[in-house]
């Protein structure tokens, strides 16, 4: 059954500014990255660190999705840099489990507090059912990366694809 004209060209519109803010996104990302003097996927290691307080190498590795080869020398070069410490797990002494170090969080924070305090404004003009909506969308928009990641990690791996 076609969709009706409207429908489809507000998905178009939709799709088009997802593209856009995608790639806004990875824009603004590299220029943070630039400004911390630190690759993007160090950023991504640094970020994802702040998230979940501390790791092992291998879920840095699954996070970034880079090999456990190229994360061990990420690793070790945040480390020379002072944002991370890395301890062996007192339960598996082979595992590493690394950290952000606390002093340096408040550096990590700074280039995104503008924008930050810009979207909190932007976002308390929403209703409470817009923000759900948003809170919905973004989870789904999650699943369908995680998803999608995980079938072209499978292909990499010689799997065919699905």
């Amino acid at each position: 059954m076609p969709q009706e004209p409207a429908r489809a060209s507000a998905i178009t519109d939709l799709m088009r500014a997802g593209r856009e803010n995608s790639r806004l996104s990875m824009v603004f990302r590299y220029a943070i990255a630039d400004r911390l003097g630190v690759t993007v996927s160090d950023l991504e290691c640094l970020d994802f660190l702040a998230d979940v307080g501390s790791a092992t190498a291998g879920q840095v590795a699954e996070r970034t999705n880079l090999t456990t080869g190229a994360v061990t020398s990420m690793l070790r070069r945040l480390q020379q840099a002072g944002y991370i410490t890395a301890e062996r797990d007192p339960a598996d002494r082979r595992r590493m489990i690394v950290a952000i170090r606390p002093e340096r969080i408040a550096e990590l924070d700074r280039p995104y507090e503008r924008f930050a305090e810009r979207v909190r404004r932007l976002v308390e003009g929403y209703r409470v059912e817009e923000v759900m909506l948003l809170v919905r969308h973004f989870g789904r928009l999650q699943e369908l990366y995680l998803t999608e990641l995980e079938r072209l990690r499978g292909s990499a791996e010689g799997s065919s694809p699905g």
